[in-house]
């Protein structure tokens, strides 16, 4: 009588985690046991990162719009509680994308809103 094996639903599992561990080093990348590892911590990696992706946008549009405000005279907190008090409803994305790609707009919203 032939071995049982565990056949197509417990191979085509373990080909989709060595599949997702292609590239990486060594038997990380070959052997099951090790591979399921490292894919299972790069999936929640993943996710962690997806949220914080996130906050490293309005981070770095934060920086940029506070370098450009204080090239013209004010600071990112004046100018966007300015933005605020005016009603104007541009979203930091906007202005940080204005500020590195068409200074001339910003320095105009700036005088605006902060006169």
């Amino acid at each position: 009588m032939p071995r049982a094996k565990r056949g197509f639903k417990a191979r085509r599992r373990r080909n989709r985690i060595l599949k997702h561990a292609s590239g990486y080093h060594s038997a990380r990348s070959r052997l099951f046991a090790y591979a399921k590892e490292v894919v299972m911590k790069a999936w929640v990696y993943s996710y962690a990162h997806r949220k914080r992706r996130k906050r490293d946008f309005r981070r770095l549009w934060i920086a940029r719009i506070n370098a450009a405000a204080r090239a013209n005279g004010t600071t990112y907190s004046k100018l966007v509680h300015g933005l605020k008090k005016s009603n104007v409803e541009i979203d930091r994305k906007i202005l940080a994308d204005l500020a590195v790609h068409d200074a001339k707009v910003f320095t105009d919203i700036a005088k605006k809103v902060t006169a």
